[in-house]
């Protein structure tokens, strides 16, 4: 792709305006704008900036301060706006296809902007949406028009009111009749009701219902997708068998109508069986294809991802709030908001530590695979590849001289496939140690959990993470200007990581003495100084890092990011830096900071009120 020209930049990427970030901007290494067109590109920051305008400049996105809306005109306002944000067409079918990380931009605009418009918007289009695209069959692909127009609305039921996490256990039915080619769908009672349901509570008509399905004869062949009516789309009324509610206000996402559903022997027809994984004939016999290795290995990653990204997040988050003082704590700037949309993150679809299980599950048993038959130990995606190496791997020691060494993200990647070698190793020992003991392999599975496989799978997690960043920014399409700064930023993030897992990593042997620890704690402290890092003890000069450290381009990186005031709508946060002329005015428009309490004039008339009071002192 050429490159665009000095105008197209101006107008994709605006002046920011001036004030009192003006200073701290002129001392970063780097060019923003630069940065921002290479890691996101042309086409995606006019798709960025084209979704941002178009709800700046519509009526129905109008923010609004002084009241607190109630909670059935905030979820009325989530489902206007979502509906707006499909009839604007913002991507189109085709974009989404040949790029799929254009609707991830998509989502990740509208979030910014608000979470709970995000979720909704997501939970319809593509977890609904998508569900059924990829789940079914073309005997589904008619419901796709009508999930764009709006025609019907969907959710995606999967959590039951004492089953979330843990799916095989879930107790929806469905068994199959085949005198009349149905599904009898049944919820045995209140604790087998779908719950936490996004959508559901007022507005979704349709839902993917998972349930555990059964062929003639009882067989259970565990759990699987339907396509069901939960509600007339004219009328929004139940249909027949069905209960279905609203769960109530939350901590937040509350423009999102969380709800519940329970099934009475609801008849379903055979073809709602969403049947990509598995099918049932008329007769009632269930058939399903071959599954394929690249499957388990996203699983796996996937699996990891979700509790890593969601409590680095929630960590982030609250170190921000802290680093504001009490002006972090004041909703208008809206890092509460933040916090509470978040935390939600660490428990739906599937509570963190839960999902770790499965990521550590999967690297369980490779290893087992590879002890009993000497299989080799690689996957598709090539994230385990280097566990061919395990024995030599776990021999090896920590080697830095000194701290400028430290510096280089390679120096954090080979500890970090030391420390998932050494924590596989422990964590087996364990496992077997726990089985030998005369309890169930789930049970051996749950008492390793805490200290080895919870702590393997983020390992390995991050270690995921480290190395796709290492590998990006070491990647010869980097512009020059932008390798200091952005090898910079991975090595912190390498160094930072690694550093919480101190203490397991002089436990095994790789760290000994206390100069590896302080190196590292040392390399973090000059990743992050301003101006010259090299008056940190042990550090020479590194020619791959300069002078320039990242406290003077922490301005610039934010930039790169930053959605546009509007958008973030957050008087501390806005690009001109006029943090206190800012947070009066916001302060101002609340509205009645100036007047009395509207109370006062009735209580201080109670004289009843007041004589009581003395007589009781």
């Amino acid at each position: 792709m050429a490159a665009p020209s000095e105008g197209d930049t101006a107008s994709l990427l605006p002046d920011l305006p001036g004030g009192p970030l003006q200073a701290y901007r002129a001392r970063a290494s780097f060019c923003w704008k630069e940065l921002a067109l290479f890691l996101e590109g042309e086409d995606m920051l006019r798709l960025k900036k084209s979704i941002f305008s178009a709800l700046e400049d519509d009526p129905l996105f109008a923010r609004s301060r002084g009241h607190e809306l109630s909670l059935e005109k905030h979820r009325e306002l989530t489902f206007l706006r979502c509906k707006r944000v499909l009839g604007r067409a913002l991507l189109r079918v085709e974009d989404m296809v040949q790029n799929p990380l254009s609707v991830l931009t998509l989502i990740t605009c509208l979030g910014t902007y608000d979470w709970s418009l995000a979720q909704k918007f997501l939970l319809h289009l593509l977890v609904f949406g998508l569900a059924i695209y990829k789940s079914g069959s073309e005997r589904h692909l008619e419901y796709l028009p009508k999930i764009l127009n709006m025609e019907i609305f969907g959710c995606f039921a999967v959590t039951e009111v004492s089953h979330g996490s843990n799916a095989k256990a879930i107790r929806t039915t469905a068994h199959y009749d085949p005198a009349t080619e149905e599904f009898i769908l049944h919820s045995p009672d209140f604790e087998a009701a779908k719950f936490w349901v996004g959508n559901m509570g007022k507005t979704a008509t349709h839902a993917v219902v998972f349930a555990q399905l059964y062929t003639p004869g009882g067989r259970c062949h565990g759990l699987h997708s339907f396509l069901v009516q939960i509600r007339n789309p004219k009328t929004l009324l139940p249909m027949p068998g069905v209960m279905v509610g609203d769960i109530g206000k939350k901590l937040g996402l509350n423009g999102v109508d969380n709800g519940f559903a329970m099934f009475h022997k609801v008849r379903i027809p055979r073809q709602a069986l969403l049947n990509q994984t598995g099918d049932v004939t008329p007769e009632g016999t269930y058939v399903t294809p071959f599954k394929a290795e690249l499957g388990r290995e996203i699983h796996a990653l996937v699996s990891g991802s979700k509790p890593l990204a969601s409590w680095t997040a929630q960590r982030g988050i609250q170190e921000c709030r802290e680093a504001c003082g009490g002006h972090g704590y004041l909703a208008v700037n809206r890092l509460g908001d933040l916090r509470n949309e978040n935390d939600p993150n660490c428990t739906y679809e599937g509570d963190n530590n839960v999902l770790l299980q499965q990521t550590s599950g999967y690297l369980l048993g490779l290893l087992e695979l590879r002890l009993q038959g000497g299989a080799r130990l690689e996957s598709p995606l090539g994230t385990v590849d280097f566990l061919e190496a395990y024995p030599d791997i776990l021999d090896q020691r920590f080697s830095c001289p000194s701290v400028a060494g430290c510096l280089e993200s390679s120096v954090p990647l080979a500890a970090y496939e030391w420390l998932v070698c050494y924590l596989l190793r422990e964590s087996v020992q364990k496992v077997n140690q726990e089985k030998r003991s005369g309890i169930s392999d789930f049970e051996a599975r749950n008492n390793s959990q805490v200290y080895r496989c919870r702590s393997l799978a983020l390992a390995f997690l991050e270690l995921t993470v480290v190395r796709t960043f290492h590998e990006y920014v070491h990647q010869p399409s980097v512009p020059p200007p932008l390798r200091a700064v952005l090898r910079r930023l991975s090595a912190l993030y390498a160094l930072w990581s690694l550093n919480q897992h101190t203490a397991l990593l002089y436990r095994g042997g790789y760290f000994s003495g206390e100069q590896a620890g302080k190196m590292i704690e040392d390399a973090i402290l000059a990743l992050c100084a301003q101006g010259s890092p090299w008056r940190f003890a042990g550090v020479a000069r590194h020619t791959d890092f300069v002078s320039q450290q990242l406290k003077d381009d922490a301005v610039a990186l934010v930039d790169v990011i930053a959605p546009p005031d509007f958008i973030l709508d957050s008087p501390i946060g806005r690009a001109d830096g006029e943090l206190y002329k800012n947070l009066w005015t916001a302060v101002l428009q609340e509205g009645q900071v100036l007047e009395r309490a509207s109370w006062w004039a009735e209580f201080s008339a109670s004289k009843t009120h007041v004589e009581s009071l003395k007589s009781r002192l």
